[in-house]
């Protein structure tokens, strides 16, 4: 049997033009990168959890899906103050789910926002954003900066589908009638496929920003701003002169600018730019969110509660104050003693300290293969890989939200989704409250 047109959930991309082959010798993927490919391919993992696990004796053991649900949901109950963190492999529905879970219990509820596209976030807050759909982008834009970004490793189709290489208004050639600007501390392989590398000292994204805008009021940038920066004055007004000059150009914010001094202030910066670089031309700017629906939960949380990330239900009613809040500042502070963790992976993202006091307490996790926190819960329950063997709502990388259709159905006759897991968790929690 072979699938045509299917969503990949593989990253923030969400390309569209996925094939899939389903036969007896396996699942074969075709259009897909090295990401969605890994993603499809858990599907027929032979590492996949397939029964809930529970631990006992110090080892973790097969057991029944009630007395699963059953154990989970008392320890999320006898929690004073339980975390729920929701992965960014799940689609919206599940989300929602997590944070009434999390305003059941007065619990706080965060998601991989927090330690990836939060600062980005929060620089939205401060400045608003001149955006556009990944379409427009693709179709309108000569001029492409990436800044703090590798998307030839983290987002391998982005160039090809979105940015460089697709033929639009003003560029009949593709990536012949385009610009590429890459302005990264590392040599990257972005870097090497660029026009211009604008090699900055690293941490000083803030500085160099602050520059251009002083250059873009028309006023010259204190000549310390070429030490700190490691760029000269002259580079920054050639740069500049390019971004003024274009038709259309588009600024693609990575991790590298939120991750480093400063943080949400550079996206606020880099927000600004974007709006005074409107009075010559015409700028937008997104963020590449290199996991696939990191602004799913910003959106959903948004909606429900107000709030992006990190909200706290300990007073019956949300409170979001980043850096108190937040998954690593809670754990840090020993502020959690029980822990639900669904599709995340959460250890790749913790300092080590963070990671210890996990293993201390309590930790459930929803998830469909094994990984370092899967091996350290209490209770594990197999996940279903949404978007895949599940429909839901995803959000592309230019916050334009998909709906996608599964292409299988769930594995497990115990549940259809991880959304249905949370709800049956929910269900187990009211009775015990009860």
């Amino acid at each position: 049997m072979t699938l045509k047109n299917v969503i990949c959930p593989g990253c923030g991309a969400c390309c569209d033009d996925i094939q899939i082959d389903l036969g007896m010798d396996g699942l074969i993927v075709k259009n897909a990168c090295k990401i969605g490919n890994a993603k499809f391919q858990q599907v027929v993992s032979d590492k996949r959890i397939r029964k809930p696990l529970i631990r006992e004796g110090g080892m973790l053991r097969e057991t029944q899906w009630n007395d699963a649900l059953q154990k989970a949901a008392r320890i999320l109950v006898d929690a004073k103050r339980p975390l729920i963190f929701m992965g960014s492999d799940i689609v919206c529905e599940a989300m929602e789910v997590g944070l009434q879970l999390g305003e059941f219990l007065g619990g706080v509820v965060d998601s991989n926002t927090s330690v990836s596209d939060g600062p980005a976030t929060m620089g939205i807050q401060e400045a608003g954003r001149v955006g556009a759909t990944a379409g427009q982008s693709k179709i309108k834009s000569d001029l492409v900066v990436y800044w703090g970004a590798n998307p030839l490793e983290s987002m391998p189709r982005h160039m090809s589908r979105y940015a460089i290489y697709p033929r639009g208004h003003w560029t009949r050639r593709g990536w012949l009638d385009r610009t590429i600007i890459t302005i990264d501390p590392r040599r990257s392989i972005t870097s090497e496929n660029s026009d211009f590398h604008i090699q900055l000292n690293a941490g000083t994204d803030c500085e160099l920003m602050s520059a251009l805008l002083t250059l873009l009021h028309g006023k010259q940038p204190h000549p310390s701003a070429e030490k700190i920066t490691g760029i000269s004055i002259c580079q920054m007004k050639e740069m500049l002169d390019i971004m003024k000059g274009c038709n259309f150009g588009v600024i693609y914010l990575g991790s590298g600018v939120s991750s480093s001094c400063g943080m949400h202030r550079n996206a606020e910066l880099a927000f600004n730019l974007v709006k005074e670089l409107n009075s010559f031309t015409k700028f937008v700017i997104g963020s590449l969110r290199s996991y696939c629906n990191t602004g799913g939960f910003t959106h959903i949380a948004s909606s429900l509660y107000g709030y992006p990330f990190g909200l706290d239900f300990a007073r019956g009613y949300p409170r979001y104050n980043p850096g108190e809040f937040t998954t690593v500042n809670l754990l840090r502070e020993r502020d959690v003693d029980a822990a639900l963790l669904v599709s995340s992976n959460l250890d790749a993202h913790l300092p080590a300290a963070c990671a210890e006091y996990l293993a201390e307490i309590p930790m459930i996790c929803i998830d469909a293969i094994p990984c370092p926190m899967t091996m350290l819960s209490n209770v594990v329950l197999p996940g279903v890989i949404d978007a895949v063997e599940c429909e839901g709502t995803l959000y592309r990388l230019d916050d334009m939200s998909i709906y996608s259709n599964s292409i299988i159905g769930s594995p497990f006759e115990f549940t259809e989704s991880n959304e249905h897991t949370i709800k049956q968790l929910f269900e187990k929690a009211k009775d015990i409250m009860k």
